[in-house]
């Protein structure tokens, strides 16, 4: 190995080497759980860690080629005191990510350091069984922009997995999760469980549904239902939708009404207008009682 020039660490350039093995543990949730850390690739990603508020804590290890560190020397001065860095050659690298073209960089976040649940969300996203890890991603992306207090997920794809990570774009970093399960089974009766619950203290469970489902309750359009209210919004798995235990928990249910040239709308994308318009409902009356 070599020192990296003015890194005053050496540069790691075999793949046999044990931080390249332990970098590709991480691609597994058995490895994560065992390591303690989450793994976060490509630069947005470390980005992200400015966003992060600054706590007493070690520093995180961000681990990147030579070429990386020449031309983000800005972004290292920026980050100062929070990172600890390791050079490692790009062929080394390559060999330790999932990530096809990698961009030169990564990090281990700590996984204790990962949001904390809410005590009682008054809005809530909740999946049953999603399994596609650029769905879940994108949800839990959108979920972020529509100010979702918690994530319950009901097994499916681990929001921690690396293909996850990247399609959430930093949204793990901010949002609280709770992973049910851990086979699918136990993961729809421990979000029954929740979801009356969440009944009990006065939240409305909303179901996303097809349009004649004979759902057995009133289903509207989602422009119809009073999304001011707490509300927990139930997105079903992608080939079976919604598991009827947890269709039976659900006191209202929504429909996006379109064209009948497409059966079903993918789940991911179901799921932008109906966050987003809790968020316009919400700021239409805030707006309406400052005024």
């Amino acid at each position: 190995m070599n020192e990296v020039q003015g890194s005053g660490v050496d540069l790691i350039t075999s793949r046999r080497n044990p931080l390249v093995r332990r970098l590709r543990s991480l691609a597994t949730s058995s490895g994560r759980q065992q390591d303690g850390h989450l793994l976060l690739e490509g630069t947005h990603q470390v980005q992200e860690l400015l966003s992060q508020p600054r706590r007493n804590a070690d520093p995180v290890k961000v681990i990147a080629t030579p070429a990386w560190l020449n031309s983000h020397q800005h972004l290292i001065d920026r980050l100062a005191g929070q990172i600890a860095l390791q050079p490692m050659a790009d062929e080394a690298l390559r060999a330790a990510l999932s990530t096809v073209n990698p961009d030169g960089v990564a990090c281990l976040w700590p996984i204790a350091r990962l949001p904390v649940s809410a005590e009682a969300p008054s809005f809530v996203l909740a999946l049953d069984r999603v399994q596609d890890p650029g769905n879940v991603g994108t949800l839990l992306r959108t979920a972020l922009a529509a100010d979702v207090e918690e994530v319950w997920l009901a097994a499916g794809a681990d929001p921690l997995a690396p293909k996850v990570v990247r399609s959430a774009a930093g949204a793990v970093l901010r949002l609280p999760l709770k992973r049910l399960g851990p086979t699918d089974a136990v993961g729809v009766e421990q979000l029954t469980d929740m979801l009356n619950a969440a009944r009990d203290r006065g939240l409305q469970v909303v179901a996303a549904l097809v349009p004649d489902s004979g759902a057995g309750m009133p289903v509207i359009p989602y422009w119809q239902l009073d999304w001011c209210r707490p509300t927990v919004l139930l997105l079903g798995n992608e080939a079976a939708g919604l598991h009827p235990s947890l269709q039976a928990c659900c006191s209202h249910g929504v429909t996006l009404p379109h064209s009948s040239q497409v059966e079903s709308l993918n789940v991911a994308s179901a799921a932008v207008p109906l966050l987003l318009e809790r968020r316009r409902a919400t700021m239409t009356v805030s707006m309406q009682l400052s005024g």
